[in-house]
């Protein structure tokens, strides 16, 4: 199987699985560039799989499901859009494999991962939408911060060579913040380094584990500078209390 990368708007990546000649395509928030890849590549769109709402995410399905109306559309019941619902414990085929899907709320209270477990030598490969960036989380919407909170404590849970496949590329963005959280973290200075311009996609879990700050929040240095932040001194060892500073400061950063 391979994943491409197709890059939208300013920053997104639609993802796409190809094995033979079928696709699946995950969070088509624009047509053109993937009608286009798909017609140069001459592949055929099999399934669309959706991760939340957001137009950016899903304003290009209407169209692919004009030039390529077998394709199963696969998203949340709330959207409207899908063919088939899914929903936490719900399994998609992925060729000649299926992938679990996971309720991972916060960014949005309906946002699901597609979780495609690894199979021999194989790494798990994880779609999250906006649910983790490499060194960040998404911001919060229709969701909660404790949401986003347990839903990266539960991506943490999995193999740490997991590769992670955001919808956008944040990383040098989200580095500068995660220096300001630990300045002395090398891993986070060296990571800075190799994101200037240059994408980044896909992450490793072990990597994550280094650099981001949302999943540190276990760190003594996090912990600290979510105190000197605003977070109450006797929250300082809550994880979920530390999550949240961190993204309130995020958010005016």
């Amino acid at each position: 199987m391979n994943i491409i990368a197709i890059p939208a708007f300013h920053d997104n990546y639609i993802w796409l699985l190809q094995q033979g000649s079928e696709v699946v395509c995950v969070d088509p928030g624009d047509a053109t560039p993937v009608r286009q890849y798909l017609e140069a590549q001459r592949l055929q769109l099999a399934a669309i799989w959706l991760t939340h709402h957001h137009n950016d995410h899903i304003g290009g399905v209407a169209e692919l499901k004009r030039l390529w109306p077998q394709a199963t559309v696969y998203g949340h019941q709330t959207l409207g859009l899908a063919d088939v619902a899914v929903a936490e414990g719900s399994r998609v085929p992925a060729f000649n494999a299926e992938a679990d899907v996971w309720a991972v709320p916060g960014h949005t209270d309906t946002h699901l991962a597609y979780v495609l477990h690894g199979q021999g030598a194989q790494p798990t490969r994880v779609f999250c939408g906006d649910t983790l960036f490499s060194a960040g989380c998404g911001r919060v919407f229709t969701g909660t911060a404790a949401q986003l909170h347990h839903s990266l404590q539960r991506l943490n849970t999995l193999p740490e060579n997991t590769l992670f496949y955001p919808a956008h590329e944040y990383t040098a963005a989200n580095l500068r913040f995660a220096a300001a959280v630990e300045p002395a973290n090398a891993d986070v200075q060296a990571a800075l380094t190799a994101a200037a311009n240059t994408p980044t996609l896909p992450v490793t879990l072990a990597h994550e584990r280094r650099i981001n700050p949302f999943l540190r929040t276990d760190k003594a240095g996090v912990q600290a500078a979510a105190v000197a932040a605003g977070l109450p001194a006797d929250q300082s060892t809550d994880s979920a209390a530390v999550f949240a500073a961190l993204r309130e400061w995020k958010n005016r950063f």
